[in-house]
């Protein structure tokens, strides 16, 4: 189990834990907020991204934790590719990408993390601006509509 120490907030996901999860199962020795993560669909997509991208890149995903609870979600959206990954977030995010963004620091071969947004989503922009990371532009994406781009250096 790899976990962030300064805060013990992030855990890196396994399988079983997902299996837990898409169960409705709490993982390992973690409770459950009342609300669920994600469906059970959404989570077995996640999980289906977590295995493809563990075939070239470790840690894929981790569990936000808080007072033994799981809360939430981070996960690399896609393989790192010339030293950037894009990571997804969901639930308690703010302390959670400060974690994701100091492991990536000191993690040889990384030197950037990206994020987008929806236009509306201004928790999440706000989420990615008080972590330092810098708007570098919009995309559109056919399932999500009109995207902004966040991007932060490590290096």
């Amino acid at each position: 189990m790899a976990l962030i120490e300064r805060n013990q907030m992030i855990v890196e996901t396994t399988s079983e834990d997902y299996t837990s999860l898409i169960c409705g199962c709490a993982p390992r020795t973690f409770t459950l907020a009342d609300t669920p993560i994600a469906p059970a669909p959404v989570l077995e997509m996640l999980a289906e991204v977590a295995a493809k991208i563990r075939q070239t890149f470790t840690p894929a995903s981790w569990l936000i934790v808080h007072d033994n609870e799981v809360v939430g979600m981070c996960s690399v959206t896609r393989s790192p590719e010339n030293g950037v990954i894009d990571i997804g977030y969901g639930i308690a995010a703010s302390q959670a990408i400060a974690d994701i963004v100091e492991w990536a620091s000191n993690t040889p071969g990384i030197n950037t993390v990206t994020a987008e947004t929806s236009l509306d989503n201004r928790a999440s922009q706000r989420v990615l601006q008080r972590n330092g990371f810098a708007m570098i532009g919009e995309r559109y994406d056919e399932e999500d509509g009109q995207l902004i781009r966040w991007c932060r250096f490590t290096k």
